[in-house]
C-alpha cells in the first residue's frame, strides 16, 4: 500500500540548513494501522505532510500503490490527495461557513464518491446526528474532531493520515475518539498512518515506530 524509501528533507533557516529527514524508510500494508512517535521537532509531521503530498521531498520515494507521490507536481499531488488520501489535522481545519453535514460531505463530493447511506452511517456512528445543522464554532473540541475524521473517511480513502488527532482532547475523550476511528477504518478497509505523542494512543494501533534523528526505528 505505502512504501517510503530513503526520504530526505532539509529546511533552510537563518542559522543554515536544517536536515529533518535523513533517509527515512517505512512500509505499510493494506489495511494496516501504524503509529509514528518521536520527540518534538523530530520530523513526524514533516514525513506525514510529504506522504500527503502537502510538501515536496528533497530526495527519496513515496509510493502509494503504483504511484510515486514524490515524483508528482503540485497539481497531481492535490488530485491524488483529493481522490485517494484522507487527512486529519490536530487543528481540525473544518470549513467555518459549512454545517456539520456539509463538512462531512465535502471531501466525498470533491472526489465524486458521495454516498448518502455511508454519510448517514458516519453521522450516526460519530454521534453527530443531533448537531448536523450546526456550524463548527458551535461544537466542542471532541465533536469537531469527529467531524474531521468523518470528512476524511466519507470518501473511503485508500490511506488515512492523522496528525496528533487526539492532541487537543482530554485522555478519556481522546481514547474514545481513537477507538471510534479504528472501528471506522476497519469498516472501510483503509490503511492508517498516525502521528501521536501519546504512548497509550499509539498502543491502540497494530504497529508503532519512532522517528529518531531523521530515520524511523
Amino acid at each position: 500500500m505505502l512504501i517510503v524509501e530513503d526520504l530526505h528533507k532539509t529546511y533552510s533557516t537563518p542559522q543554515g540548513p536544517l536536515p529533518v529527514l535523513r533517509g527515512a524508510n517505512l512500509t505499510l500494508g493494506d489495511g494496516e494501522t501504524l503509529a509514528m512517535m518521536g520527540d518534538s521537532g523530530s520530523g513526524k509531521s514533516t514525513l506525514l505532510h510529504l506522504v500527503a503530498g502537502l510538501d515536496a521531498a528533497d530526495a527519496g520515494t513515496i509510493r502509494l500503490g503504483e504511484t510515486d507521490i514524490a515524483a508528482l507536481d503540485d497539481a497531481a499531488r492535490a488530485l491524488l490527495r483529493r481522490n485517494r488520501i484522507g487527512v486529519v489535522f490536530q487543528q481540525f481545519n473544518l470549513i467555518a461557513s459549512l454545517t456539520v453535514q456539509a463538512n462531512l460531505a465535502f471531501q466525498a463530493k470533491l472526489a465524486g464518491r458521495y454516498d448518502e447511506s455511508w454519510q448517514s452511517e458516519l453521522t450516526e456512528r460519530l454521534g453527530l446526528s443531533d448537531v448536523g445543522a450546526r456550524y463548527p464554532e458551535q461544537l466542542s473540541g471532541g465533536q469537531q474532531q469527529r467531524v474531521a475524521i468523518g470528512r476524511a473517511l466519507a470518501a473511503r480513502p485508500e490511506l488515512l493520515l492523522t496528525d496528533e488527532p487526539t492532541g487537543n482532547l482530554d485522555v478519556e475523550t481522546g481514547e474514545a475518539v481513537m477507538q471510534l476511528t479504528l472501528d471506522l477504518v476497519a469498516r472501510t478497509g483503509c490503511t492508517l498512518l498516525m502521528v501521536t505523542h501519546s504512548a497509550s494512543i499509539a498502543g491502540m494501533l497494530a504497529r508503532q515506530v519512532r522517528l529518531d534523528r531523521g530515520r524511523l526505528v
